[in-house]
């Protein structure tokens, strides 16, 4: 219906029109439709990121995959949940890929998002030191290089399953109030293609996806920000030239040159596969990298307990740590615990927690190693 604008010359009574018009309603809808909904904004934003980066490429002069390739901005691993506004549905980006948040004016009965939060972790903030980390590098990525991977084959898929738990911030748009969680550990599964075309992510307990997952699949050229195995596999494996080309590429980009540096190689290490070769380069890059340090003690997500390669983000106050097995120096995932109080987050906070526990190789979409999936 067209409404004809009109202009009323008196002021407003506030407290008549209210008295006149209905109260708010309640805008939470059912979860199968909230799902729909989700997976169709999920469709939507993809399309358009995909869109807008292959625009992106065609006013580019690329030099060689260098300094003039284009790289969409980092995601925050941070969920935000909204409460109290009018709408189904919002979009927002956890760990490189989209993220949901829910909005309505709070959870409604059997709703399992506010189930599947629970309070963060505080741990004893353990310093980190220079001393010694020389020494833990050149185990770690000797070990690194002498690990046997998998070779993915074309038709193949890259799977790798993992157990995340990621900080969300739930503020109510009525009060103002705010409350921080952890989501509850979960269960996280990758299939990536090696040419990355193809690929599918199965996230249930992020509110990211179905039971079912969706698809990653992209037509765009794979880049440092979003690389696939056959892009990676030709990254020079020199420690050097691979920190050149990052801080080229990551230029202007997060929370400063070496945290942005720090962080595009902690993405690049924990959800895709690597060859032996650039596993350990990409580890003895990181060690160049001021502000880097070891930590003597970092347990992962499932507790598995060793030692960890780390960075504090100056502007945030957390330290992400990346996190050994203390005796075959094998990555086991990754850890990050805010170091000085902000934004009503306590010193000790673990606000992001990973644990890698498969990472192979598999004949088609959707196959689980040992197990027959539907």
């Amino acid at each position: 219906m067209m409404r004809t604008p009109w202009r009323r010359q008196e002021p407003i009574d506030h407290v008549e029109l209210s008295g006149l018009l209905p109260g708010p309603g309640d805008p939470v809808l059912p979860h199968g439709r909230m799902t729909a909904l989700e997976e169709h904004l999920m469709n939507e934003i993809q399309q358009h990121r995909r869109q807008e980066f292959s625009e992106s490429l065609e006013s580019v002069e690329w030099a060689g995959g260098m300094a003039g390739e284009p790289r969409p901005v980092r995601r925050p691993r941070r969920r935000a949940v909204l409460i109290g506004v009018a709408a189904a549905a919002t979009m927002t980006v956890i760990a490189g890929v989209v993220g949901l948040g829910r909005l309505g004016q709070g959870p409604s009965e059997g709703d399992t998002t506010v189930q599947a939060m629970v309070p963060a972790p505080v741990v004893r903030v353990v310093p980190g030191t220079t001393r010694g980390l020389g020494s833990a590098v050149d185990r770690i990525s000797g070990a690194a290089g002498k690990e046997k991977q998998p070779v993915p084959g074309p038709g193949q898929f890259i799977y790798i399953r993992s157990q995340v738990s990621w900080l969300s911030i739930e503020t109510n748009m009525t009060t103002k109030k705010t409350r921080t969680w952890v989501q509850k550990l979960h269960p996280r599964e990758v299939w990536l293609s090696p040419d990355g075309r193809k690929g599918w992510l199965i996230e249930p307990g992020n509110g990211t996806t179905s039971e079912a997952g969706m698809d990653l699949d992209s037509d765009t050229p794979p880049h440092l920000a979003a690389p696939s195995y056959d892009y990676l596999k030709a990254l020079p494996a020199d420690p050097d030239a691979l920190l050149r080309k990052i801080y080229a590429e990551t230029r202007g980009q997060g929370n400063g040159k070496y945290q942005e540096a720090f962080t595009t190689i902690g993405d690049l290490v924990r959800e895709q596969l690597l060859t032996p070769e650039l596993t350990s380069a990409l580890y003895r890059a990181a060690a160049k990298i001021p502000g880097v340090v070891l930590v003597d003690e970092a347990k992962d997500a499932v507790g598995r307990s060793g030692v960890a390669i780390a960075r504090v983000d100056e502007e945030s106050g957390e330290r992400t740590e990346w996190i050994f097995d203390r005796t075959s120096f094998t990555y086991l995932g990754e850890r990050t615990v805010q170091v000085r109080p902000a934004h009503g987050i306590a010193a000790g906070t673990v606000t992001a927690r990973t644990a890698i526990t498969e990472r192979s190789v598999v004949d088609t979409m959707k196959e689980v190693p040992g197990v027959d999936r539907v």
